[in-house]
């Protein structure tokens, strides 16, 4: 599986924030768009699953097949530049500023809300005919997602935002993981091994994902769910977008890079994306 030692990743996942971070805004854009379709259907796919066969653990355990493939294109969601990109501010690599790390992030919120959205839009039109009749089996557990994971936390007032960031938290811990995991192997195979281990994890559990929410509530919304925009935002985007930061950030990036970054001896390498990809 070629495996690549802790020390060697570590240096890799440096050099990825920081080539994110001097990306084009038309290439970060389109690797989130791509990057949030992808997720968006992969979700679809395990929900459907999951609804024909009654096994929650079958969606879970198929689900990993659209985020393998998103990362192994080279497409980026939210969740793993939260991750990857601040380590280059961290490790002070030339040029890298905080307003440039908050750049990439805006731009790739955009992009993966963008893609989901789309096929949020393309499963409401196939799941109703059009909207010309009532959603099926698949559609309505999609509208009762939406509601008991947005009014449902609502019930429980600041219990709920609690539970609700700490899911957004332990999610990003686990596809964190994932996205660095796929650094461990320099073979497709063991990027995939890698990787699907921990998405199985937080999907099955249930863990809040910020970019799998922009597909799965506007696609509730759409097909009928009993919860509105602002309970959408208020009572889920939002403290899940906190909580994965946090969650990927600290307990991925940082606690890598504190303990395995060699100190000073990956600063000031020249990258070979970033000349060619300067921000325009």
């Amino acid at each position: 599986m070629s495996y690549v030692t802790p020390s060697e990743f570590v240096a890799k996942m440096i050099d990825a924030g920081e080539a994110k971070v001097f990306m084009s805004t038309r290439d970060t854009v389109i690797r989130a768009y791509m990057a949030g379709a992808i997720l968006a259907l992969a979700a679809a796919f395990a929900v459907t699953i999951t609804v024909e066969t009654g096994q929650p653990l079958v969606g879970a355990l198929l689900f990993p097949i659209g985020f393998c493939l998103l990362y192994l294109l080279g497409f980026d969601l939210l969740t793993g530049v939260f991750t990857l990109v601040p380590l280059a501010l961290i490790d002070r690599r030339p040029g890298v500023r905080l307003r440039l790390v908050l750049r990439n992030w805006g731009l790739v919120f955009v992009g993966n809300f963008a893609g989901a959205l789309t096929v949020a839009l393309m499963m409401a039109v196939i799941l109703t005919f059009a909207f010309s009749m009532d959603p099926n089996e698949v559609g309505q557990r999609l509208g009762a997602i939406g509601a008991s994971r947005t009014v449902g936390y609502a019930d429980h007032g600041a219990a709920g935002m609690l539970t609700l960031f700490i899911r957004g938290v332990l999610c990003n811990w686990m596809v964190s993981t994932g996205v660095v995991a796929a650094m461990i192997s320099t073979s497709v195979s063991g990027k995939v091994i890698g990787m699907w281990m921990p998405i199985v994890v937080f999907f099955y559990m249930g863990f809040e994902h910020s970019v799998v929410n922009m597909f799965l509530f506007p696609a509730g919304l759409m097909l009928g769910g009993d919860f509105s925009i602002a309970d959408y935002l208020m009572w889920n985007e939002v403290p899940t977008v906190v909580g994965n930061l946090v969650g990927g950030l600290v307990f991925v990036g940082l606690a890598l890079y504190a303990t395995h970054a060699r100190t000073g001896a990956t600063r000031n390498r020249p990258h070979p994306e970033k000349s060619a990809s300067r921000p325009r």
